[in-house]
């Protein structure tokens, strides 16, 4: 009887790597991958978005270039993105712009990177010239401040972290610099 080759795949079925089972629940040693959520269990239980007037706290958080970031009382611009989003990749140039434009009147600004490792998020930065100042949201900061349900997402909070803007997809470069007039 000839040999056979031994491979872990063999022994999940479709419907185990269907569910995201794969060979985590097979075998211990793979479960530490498992277990981290994936982007599509984040996406499938985010919240909806905040309403107007909703209040918001953001947690601190470590921005790509080492400093901290803690959510003060001046108004706050979170803008939510991927290196991987063709949307994103068309609103981030008038964030940058919108950035520039309005950081000298006070304006502070939250770019929350959602790529799988913060490398990606500072490869894309730096090779577009973004300097709005970014953070990658991994998912275990996820569970304190969840994004919500789409891409790209756009928050205004004033200085009372009462939310003024709530846009969910693509802003128009036109929609973008209207954000300066609510400030």
């Amino acid at each position: 009887m000839p040999a056979q080759n031994f491979s872990p795949l063999a022994f999940a079925t479709r419907r185990q790597l269907a569910l995201g089972l794969g060979l985590g629940a097979l075998w211990p040693w793979a479960s530490a991958q498992a277990q981290s959520p994936s982007e599509a269990a984040l996406e499938a239980t985010a919240p909806t978005m905040p309403r107007v007037g909703d209040v918001l706290k953001v947690p601190a958080i470590r921005l790509l270039n080492g400093q901290d970031f803690q959510h003060e009382r001046q108004p706050l611009l979170l803008y939510w993105w991927s290196s991987t989003c063709p949307f994103c990749a068309l609103q981030s140039p008038s964030m940058q712009a919108l950035w520039q434009s309005q950081k000298s009147r006070g304006l502070r600004m939250l770019a929350l990177s959602i790529d799988k490792k913060s490398e990606a998020a500072q490869a894309y930065l730096q090779k577009r010239g973004y300097t709005f100042p970014s953070a990658w949201a991994s998912p275990a900061w996820r569970q304190q401040f969840p994004k919500p349900k789409g891409l790209p997402i756009t928050l205004l909070m004033d200085s009372q972290h009462k939310v003024l803007l709530a846009e969910k997809g693509q802003m128009f470069a036109e929609d973008v610099e209207a954000i300066a007039r609510l400030l």
